[in-house]
């Protein structure tokens, strides 16, 4: 199908959701689907509730925003759980200001741009499906004709609570374009559309100067007081401020604590009363839910300021830290690739792992505790098993500091970093030793990085290289060894047999003479040195083994080299080890002969058809590990 088919199949779908009626009509609808007439902050929380949950590591994760923002699962939970659900109940959160709070490229503005393109989807959808007054500036809502002394009655009926009155401008309406007869004035479909400012409004501070209060409220049109006689006629008022226009939606202040205070004292009301005075009229109701955004040096002024007080009760901070998962981070590097014009460029395996590691050092704090560094640290956070520790361990370090996450470097800078990269080195492949190299020479340019922080900085990369160093020299060591798999079941075999006999005290048969022989003592040992079991710990260590394979018998399964996690590190490790004086002797050779190149060209084919590299890429990691094997 082509664009052209695509568009005009778009123009057909919009018109089939097109509604237009009597309000005595709309009713109706009201009746079969009352949830056509919930609040701004009910239609947000349903929006992504709709889209269902799972849980992950006992954590749970929102699917409305998994494709966006990663490693947020507990801020996004907290937002949810605390703010979006009980204000969709119309519980007292409603009535506040959701500040969102967090570190620059954090995540906040991605968030407030998902909630919108969000509204803009759900209000095409038949459970988010939006009416308002026909003709309406602020699209209102079509239950504010109800009188007052109705709305108890109308509650009674159909089981929904009417909160705010009609405008200036519809009660003009309704008297002189309906005389007075609610049942027949017009109400329409609509569907939000920050583009068309339809239901989602922006406002973003500018020179308080020159900004003027009516880019919020509205203002008066002078052209038509000569026809209207009267600066206090809604007919001569221009309903085009932000707040009249995210009406019945959702509206964004960018930077709110920059804005000018008399911008912030409209909210006052719009949050506690659900209303705001605009030009000479009455209050005028509104039902939106109001996001803000900043940073948290600016927040700590704002709530340092006495004059602030006020509004300091109508405000719900939600912090939003940076990211402090390593997978996740790789994640969001992996987003921002996808969507440039470099998406093509190869980029080696663990590369943007390698600047994963060194952002999230970054943003961790030194752990109290003395047994434990920030590497491992970094491993626990992303959910790998460390020796020693477990969930409750992780669960403390957690715990040990409330504003973790809450500093360090950015993802943008790592971004900027790598794309420098690209573009200096102009070929269609870069490696993690390419990119570690950007980060280190970035610092200097980076202007908010202090002399003593530059050198924590470039600690951590160090960090990041060693830890590099290992995953190369694990990839090539893997490539070399011929099957890999089967060398790894058939040494596996091995030893639980030995295993079984030692646990058994038998003996085992020689598979070629059939005589008895003694379990090998020394194939064990040098297996479970590799994971460090001790002399005394290999009988704990053998029997455990043992009782995991007679669990597995029981259920039915068999144990296999993927069963154990630390007896295929300890059978991976040794391959290794044999195989450590070839991989050294093959990759450092400047003049292989005949089988050393053959052997090459065949680690390579494997580093490019299992693992991921390009031929430009696999040569370099064969090179570099070459290096390392002969320091």
């Amino acid at each position: 199908m082509n664009i052209l088919k695509m568009i005009e199949q778009y123009r057909e779908e919009e018109e089939q959701l097109k509604w237009e009626g009597t309000f005595a009509e709309y009713l109706e609808i009201v009746k079969e689907k009352p949830w056509v007439a919930q609040s701004s902050h009910s239609r947000v929380y349903n929006m992504i509730n709709d889209q269902g949950s799972e849980t992950i590591n006992g954590k749970k994760r929102y699917k409305f925003f998994s494709n966006e923002l990663f490693g947020l699962e507990e801020a996004l939970e907290r937002l949810i759980e605390e703010y979006f659900h009980p204000a969709a109940k119309r519980l007292d959160v409603r009535k506040r200001i959701l500040l969102l709070m967090g570190p620059v490229s954090g995540g906040k503005s991605t968030l407030v741009s998902l909630l919108k393109r969000g509204m803009e989807a759900y209000s095409r959808t038949d459970r988010g499906a939006v009416y308002a007054i026909k003709g309406c500036p602020m699209h209102e809502d079509p239950l504010h004709l109800i009188p007052l002394h109705l709305r108890e009655e109308f509650y009674k009926e159909y089981g929904i609570r009417i909160e705010g009155n009609l405008s200036p401008l519809n009660t003009m309406r309704l008297e002189e374009e309906y005389g007075g007869r609610i049942e027949d004035v017009r109400v329409e479909r609509i569907f939000f559309s920050e583009d068309k400012r339809v239901g989602i409004g922006t406002f973003s501070p500018s020179d308080p100067k020159s900004q003027d209060i009516a880019d919020l409220t509205g203002s008066i049109d002078f052209s038509t007081i000569a026809e209207y006689g009267s600066e206090s006629d809604p007919r001569a008022y221009r309903f085009d401020g932000e707040l009249n226009k995210a009406n019945r939606g959702l509206m964004e202040f960018q930077e709110m604590l920059k804005c000018d205070e008399k911008f912030l004292w409209h909210l006052l009301s719009l949050t506690q009363e659900g209303n705001f005075k605009a030009g000479r009229f009455a209050l005028i109701s509104a039902d939106e839910m109001i996001v803000a955004h900043t940073n948290e040096t600016e927040y700590r002024s704002f709530i340092a300021n006495k004059k602030n007080e006020a509004l300091h009760s109508r405000i719900i901070v939600m912090p939003v830290p940076y990211n402090l998962k390593l997978s996740e981070e790789e994640k969001i590097y992996e987003k921002m690739i996808n969507e440039s014009d470099v998406a093509d460029v190869h980029i080696a395996p663990h590369t943007l792992k390698v600047a994963a590691m060194f952002t999230i050092l970054t943003r961790l704090k030194e752990p109290k505790r003395g047994d434990i560094d920030l590497i491992k640290k970094m491993r626990l956070y992303d959910g790998e098993s460390v020796e020693g520790f477990n969930t409750a361990d992780v669960e403390q370090l957690m715990k040990e500091y409330q504003d973790e996450g809450m500093g360090g470097i950015d993802p943008r800078y790592v971004i900027n970093r790598i794309s420098s990269t690209i573009i200096r080195k102009e070929v269609a492949s870069i490696n993690a030793l390419d990119v570690l190299r950007s980060l280190k020479e970035g610092l200097d340019q980076h202007a908010s990085i202090t002399n003593e922080l530059r050198e924590k900085y470039l600690n951590f990369i160090s960090a990041a290289r060693k830890e590099y160093d290992n995953i190369a020299k694990k990839e090539v060591q893997k490539a070399f060894v011929y099957s890999y798999e089967e060398s790894a079941k058939t040494l596996m075999d091995n030893y639980l047999d030995n295993v079984e006999a030692y646990c058994n005290k038998s003996k085992l048969r020689d598979p070629l003479t059939g005589e008895e022989i003694s379990p090998d003592e020394k194939l064990m040992r040098s297996i479970e040195e590799q994971i460090g079991i001790s002399e005394n710990a290999k009988k704990a260590f053998r029997e455990e083994i043992l009782i995991r394979i007679s669990a597995y018998a029981r259920k039915g399964k068999r144990f296999d080299y993927q069963s154990h996690d630390r007896l295929r590190e300890a059978i991976q490790q040794k391959l290794f080890a044999d195989l450590k004086d070839i991989v050294k002797i093959t990759t450092s050779s400047k003049t292989p002969d005949e089988q050393q190149l053959k052997k090459i060209n065949e680690v390579v084919a494997r580093l490019i058809d299992d693992y991921g590299y390009n031929s430009v890429s696999a040569n370099e990691l064969l090179r570099y590990v070459g290096s390392l094997l002969n320091r």
